[in-house]
């Protein structure tokens, strides 16, 4: 009978300390901080400041979203050519910092709504007289690895790859890099983010010596990357937008960075 009453009390045992370890683990998950995977030198989406310190619009709505989830942001820069493979390892939580829904990329990720509006466009220096993309024909133009401007110009390439010089365009790991090599003139066009281009002319007072031209590319969205593992978290992060937006927080940070609401 005693042996009996050894087991039950074994049972009983094991059963709450399983339910205090449940419990725990559940607490420590929500007090963990949600990691954000960016490209520090996507202005001004995100970008470090001079002083080191991490800005830009969607560090903005990222931490207004922690706010209302009620967990602490922490970002985390990453290579943005690694971002999908990142965050299906679980080094990151989500991908937030201009990402644009693709087709290709729904394959592996699973996307929040859109909440901001953008495009493809092509920066080029005022002094080389380009004013249109088709005299870009036998010229060198650049576009950040694994960018969605690079699939752009890869998977349609009778748009713009077939006629530039190489029919290859040349690839750069930030942006930064990239405009440096168009300031140096070592090459005559750099396809980029709209959001991106007109913020970075405007602030670096090169509006006198660069210009943006349009592109054939359609009009894109931005939305948040989450692993396709965690659909409960897609579903906080949905609810979280759509109160930023109905709130009109969104409106608020897009005219702090562009001077208009672009938020869908």
């Amino acid at each position: 009978m005693k042996r009996w009453w050894k087991i039950i009390l074994l049972l009983v045992l094991s059963l709450t300390l399983g339910a205090c370890q449940h419990g725990r683990a559940q607490v420590t998950t929500k007090e963990q901080p949600l990691i954000i995977g960016v490209d520090d030198s996507f202005v001004p989406m995100g970008f470090q400041t001079k002083a080191g310190q991490l800005t830009g619009f969607d560090v903005d709505a990222a931490k207004a979203a922690g706010k209302l989830m009620h967990r602490k942001i922490k970002f985390q820069t990453i290579d943005w050519s690694m971002k999908e493979t990142e965050l299906k390892n679980g080094t990151i939580d989500l991908i937030w910092n201009g990402y644009t829904k693709t087709p290709a990329r729904v394959q592996q990720v699973n996307f929040s709504r859109a909440y901001l509006k953008n495009e493809q466009v092509m920066v080029v220096a005022k002094r080389n007289k380009i004013t249109q993309i088709q005299q870009l024909r036998n010229r060198v133009v650049g576009v950040q690895s694994a960018s969605t401007g690079y699939f752009d110009v890869t998977e349609k390439p009778q748009l713009l790859k077939n006629f530039i010089k190489n029919k290859t365009p040349v690839q750069y790991d930030n942006i930064q890099d990239g405009m440096m090599d168009l300031r140096s003139n070592r090459i005559e066009g750099f396809v980029i983010d709209r959001v991106f281009a007109e913020y970075y002319l405007e602030k670096a007072k090169l509006t006198d010596q660069y210009q943006v031209l349009e592109t054939p590319f359609a009009r894109e969205d931005f939305a948040v990357g989450v692993s396709k593992k965690r659909p409960e978290l897609l579903k906080q992060v949905n609810q979280v937008l759509k109160q930023l937006k109905d709130t009109g927080k969104l409106k608020q940070i897009s005219k702090k960075w562009f001077g208009e609401d672009i938020t869908e």
